[in-house]
């Protein structure tokens, strides 16, 4: 990918997993790649008001995306959001609108997209579990897995990163075992058809298009 100061646009995510995400169901959806992604290395500096600012200030760029984790309280995170956005000038809704934000106003654009559908609590790891087949016959058995040693106290994970150990676990037991999530779109084990994952594509396109 190249630099950010060759584009006018740029996709703020949290970490290295999001951002491969994001290039495989670009490439899977043939979108546009005017834009760049930058991981910014956690949560921190994609809520903070500086950080967004001194973004929109690098020369040329008037579009941002961003993309975070629900976590365990999407009203929280929202808040945090909201508030640097308010500080750049930005009229946002109350309520995260369920297919994603994208606001306007006289020459900058910002869209956000809370993972996994920003609707629910939850991570991009609740996102990729979203795009496992319906008819797969193994997530059941990881499920079982996982409830077996929570009940028994075995597990070294916390609640809040279950979601985490299901699809690394399932990714685990595929045809190359521990393929990384975006690479795992690439190779089809995960699929692109649910709606979810089409809303997500339209936000992506619609954000990023050229006037």
């Amino acid at each position: 990918m190249s630099k950010a100061a060759n584009y006018s646009k740029i996709l703020l995510v949290e970490g290295n997993n999001d951002k491969h995400v994001v290039l495989a169901l670009c490439e899977k959806y043939q979108v546009a790649m005017n834009f760049c992604i930058e991981d910014c290395g956690g949560i921190g500096n994609l809520t903070n008001q500086e950080y967004i600012s001194a973004r929109f200030k690098q020369s040329g760029i008037n579009t941002i995306g961003i993309i975070i984790d629900a976590d365990t309280n999407l009203q929280t995170r929202w808040e945090k959001l909201n508030n640097a956005l308010i500080a750049n000038g930005f009229n946002v809704p109350k309520i995260f609108p369920k297919d994603g934000l994208i606001i306007e106003n006289t020459d900058k654009k910002i869209g956000a997209w809370l993972m996994p559908d920003n609707n629910n609590i939850g991570m991009l790891e609740d996102f990729i579990s979203f795009l496992i087949p319906k008819e797969d016959k193994l997530l059941p058995i990881v499920d079982k897995t996982l409830t077996e040693i929570e009940n028994q106290k075995l597990n070294k994970y916390s609640n809040r990163h279950r979601s985490k150990a299901k699809i690394h676990t399932w990714l685990a037991w595929q045809e190359d075992p521990g393929t990384p999530m975006g690479l795992s779109i690439t190779k089809k084990y995960l699929s692109t058809d649910e709606e979810l994952c089409k809303k997500f594509v339209h936000w992506i396109t619609e954000l990023f298009k050229e006037k």
